[in-house]
């Protein structure tokens, strides 16, 4: 049986094609999903991601706990509210999943996991939090909005007082705080600047109704994958899982190797992959002709070998299909691509390819 958000209800009564996610039923668009899409990238739009799992983890060791936990080191965030992106790794260097922590004091974090992980997440992390005494609290009484697009803040901060307006607007990249009730993050998985809003089930429906009212664009599961896409940003299950790792996945940044006495899970594995050099890479591809790329096609490397398509999809902002994919570590320049039994001419590119509503690449 699959589950429901808090909005599920509003989804169907706005007319929403609703498909399976990861057990959730998740609306995929409204209409046109490339309006969707042209929405958040020109003006705002709403998303539900109430399926992701919110935990607050708690305890006087909740930070030496993560510091174990995650690849990532959460001894770098030193002002509450500071949010940090990393990989929680198993003993083999294999991603579990990838997540975004929020310092909230020093013995309070709040992570936020994704959807189709959510039981195994929370099962590896309650296993290990165990020995540092922490507490593992999982949110399901807060529902998840997404406002993104170059007009989001400022739309989403009308829905606020007026002092909680200016706090919301004066928040800093990757921060978030309690304000008027809500914790209201400036993050987001689509390139654009505005909020991740975690805020009571309850108030939810109101809110995305007042959001529609102010002029932002109810946006499904469609849009959000053609919009990560473009900005370069991976997909779990599709870009990397427990038999990837991040410095295959183009994700060496969230390692934290320093300082060296840090020891979390998966580190032994990752410094010697890295000591003999991962024989794999994650890079962009730009298809030079039409047609459109997709996961699991073939990528053919001139003298190095082949590669995989990891995501691939049309790019409504560059009229060009574009895709992540997993190719030999030697890959460089021109590739082809197995479309349907033909080759067809690609190009290795660096992600992302857009940003920020502007294209990145010719």
């Amino acid at each position: 049986m699959t589950r429901h958000t808090p909005l599920f209800d509003l989804h169907q009564k706005l007319g929403a094609r609703m498909v399976d996610f990861g057990g959730w039923d998740m609306p995929l668009q409204y209409g046109s999903q490339i309006a969707e899409h042209h929405a958040v990238r020109r003006a705002a739009g709403v998303f539900d991601v109430s399926h992701m799992c919110i935990a607050d983890l708690t305890g006087a060791r909740v930070r030496p706990f993560l510091q174990r936990l995650l690849a990532n080191d959460v001894g770098k965030l030193k002002s509450p509210g500071k949010a940090l992106y990393s990989c929680m790794l198993n003993e083999t260097g294999g991603v579990i999943d990838d997540l975004i922590v929020y310092f909230l004091g020093d013995s309070w974090f709040r992570a936020v996991v994704n959807a189709g992980t959510r039981d195994k997440d929370l099962a590896w992390i309650r296993r290990h939090a165990a020995d540092f005494a922490v507490e593992v609290r999982e949110r399901t009484d807060l529902a998840m909005l997404a406002v993104q697009g170059p007009d989001a803040r400022a739309k989403a901060a009308g829905l606020l007082s007026p002092a909680g307006a200016a706090g919301a607007l004066a928040l800093e990249p990757f921060f978030g705080r309690e304000i008027d009730g809500w914790f209201i993050a400036r993050t987001g998985y689509t390139g654009e600047d505005g909020f991740e809003i975690m805020l009571p089930a309850a108030d939810a429906e109101r809110a995305w109704k007042a959001l529609n009212s102010a002029g932002v664009v109810s946006c499904g599961l469609g849009a959000r994958d053609t919009l990560r896409l473009e900005a370069g940003m991976s997909l779990y299950g599709n870009d990397m899982d427990e038999r990837t790792n991040p410095l295959e996945s183009g994700l060496a940044w969230t390692v934290a190797l320093e300082p060296r006495e840090r020891t979390f899970i998966g580190r032994e594995a990752l410094e010697a992959i890295r000591a003999r050099g991962p024989g794999r890479k994650l890079v962009g591809l730009l298809l030079e002709g039409r047609g459109v790329l997709r996961s699991h096609q073939k990528v053919l490397v001139p003298d190095a070998g082949e590669g995989e398509i990891t995501s691939g999809t049309f790019s409504p902002t560059l009229e060009r299909s574009i895709a992540l994919a997993r190719v030999p570590a030697a890959a460089a320049g021109a590739v082809q691509v197995d479309i349907r039994g033909k080759p067809q001419d690609a190009r290795i590119v660096r992600p992302p390819f857009v940003r920020h509503g502007k294209a990145l690449l010719g």
